[in-house]
């Protein structure tokens, strides 16, 4: 017979509710709980419950993490797949990274409209209104291009990319521009223009094969250089900005890559790239914005109330040498990360080797927008900025066949063009936006 407190255990909390129906239902809970190694089994029993219940619901939302993320997932491996497919003879698959930006959409649209394979990645960083970068992928998309949202310093992504597709080239686009923003947030060039390229190095050179890498250098990286026009040859040691160090810092890091590893790369040195869909943060483009909302623009002047002038060059020629450096890419030479022999290693300068200088681009503005600038004439702040550029492009002209074709004048036509109608400043009047 169960103990008095035994029975107590298994009597209602409140008093008179109970009610005895039957002695057989009796003679079960007997046969239950007759004992308190009965009681103990059935305690270890909700234990053992409660934890495959914790167990399983950790599981579920560990998937629910994983399939709710930006990569991943069956439906994103067949994206992938289809936007990678080549629609030419001899074509090629291109992982285009910071194809949202402003030069990695051009190049995109260029290679994809010749039917090359296109895989673009960005990351849709808030450096400048991420909208526009958003606009630049929505059309991307209208032309079956697809863009992986993602981070080039995500070493697993990357690896699941070069695993689904067998590229045979990338383009590497994705850096964080700008030179005056270094003074204010500089772990974000290490992180993207250091570690995001060695990052992508590494998946590159595990690929098998590996694919032939072009990729954006600058020409800040001339730095103080006052030796005019700037040549491939000439020093760079001496970089005036964050910025532009962290670019040299690249060449450098690709010249190890190559040596060691085989990787054939291509390093391009961009001169003030202008033209529709381009970058908020560059002055035409802010100026264009100022100048029509009546605002004061802020134009600099160098030592001795020097004008400053930039070797401005139009995205569409860009876009030409860019496409020019993926023709002439020789293969890698490495495999499983091991080099078999000597690879392909090669700077070209990327400019329109006609300077302008500033008051000029200004003037050429006010002209476009039928608009008269309210100006500020200051002279520079140390912010890491240079005095002038002027790009020597012999070496591009004889090894790539590039030839710059649109002057300032012409090239900000089309892009006051693009910005009345992409912002709107002129409904009536439609414009291909690309």
């Amino acid at each position: 017979m169960p103990s008095k407190a035994e029975q107590e255990l298994f009597l209602p909390s409140t008093p008179g509710k109970f009610k005895d129906k039957s002695h057989s239902m009796h003679r079960q809970f007997h046969r239950c709980f007759a004992s308190t190694s009965t009681m103990f089994l059935w305690a270890l029993f909700l234990v053992a419950l409660t934890a495959a219940y914790l167990s399983f619901q950790s599981f579920v939302d560990s998937g629910s993490k994983y399939f709710s993320a930006a990569w991943g997932g069956v439906q994103w491996e067949k994206n992938v797949r289809a936007s990678a497919q080549i629609h030419r003879h001899n074509g090629a698959a291109v992982l285009v990274t910071g194809a949202a930006g402003f030069v990695g959409s051009h190049v995109s649209l260029a290679l994809k409209k010749r039917g090359d394979g296109v895989v673009g990645l960005d990351n849709f960083n808030n450096y400048y209104d991420p909208s526009l970068k958003k606009a630049r992928k929505h059309l991307l998309n209208s032309h079956n291009i697809f863009i992986v949202e993602g981070d080039v310093n995500d070493a697993r992504m990357l690896a699941k990319l070069f695993e689904i597709v067998r590229f045979t080239h990338v383009m590497h686009l994705a850096a964080q521009a700008g030179v005056r923003y270094a003074m204010e947030n500089p772990q974000s060039y290490v992180h993207s223009n250091i570690a995001g390229l060695v990052t992508l190095l590494e998946s590159c050179k595990a690929a098998n094969p590996q694919p032939a890498i072009v990729w954006a250098s600058s020409s800040s990286v001339y730095g103080l250089n006052e030796k005019v026009p700037f040549s491939e040859s000439d020093r760079t040691d001496r970089p005036a900005s964050l910025y532009a160090a962290t670019k040299k810092a690249g060449e450098e890091i690709t010249h190890t890559y190559n040596h060691i590893y085989g990787l054939s790369i291509t390093g391009l040195r961009f001169f003030t790239v202008y033209g529709p869909w381009g970058r908020p943060d560059m002055a035409y483009f802010s100026f264009t914005r100022n100048i029509l909302q009546g605002k004061p623009i802020t134009v600099y002047r160098g030592k001795d109330r020097v004008d400053l002038a930039r070797d401005f060059t139009y995205i569409d020629d860009i876009v030409k040498g860019c496409v020019a450096s993926l023709d002439t890419a020789k293969k890698s030479t490495g495999s499983g990360g091991k080099k078999r022999g000597p690879a392909q290693y090669r700077i070209f300068n990327l400019g329109n080797t006609s300077p302008v200088t500033v008051p000029m681009m200004v003037n050429m503005l006010e002209k476009q927008l039928k608009v008269k600038a309210k100006k500020n004439v200051v002279t520079m702040p140390g912010n890491g900025d240079v005095p002038f550029t002027h790009a020597n492009i012999s070496s591009a002209r004889r090894e790539l066949g590039y030839k710059p074709t649109t002057d300032l004048q012409t090239g900000l036509k089309k892009f006051v063009r693009w910005y009345l109608a992409y912002y709107g400043y002129n409904p009536g009047k439609p414009v291909k936006l690309f």
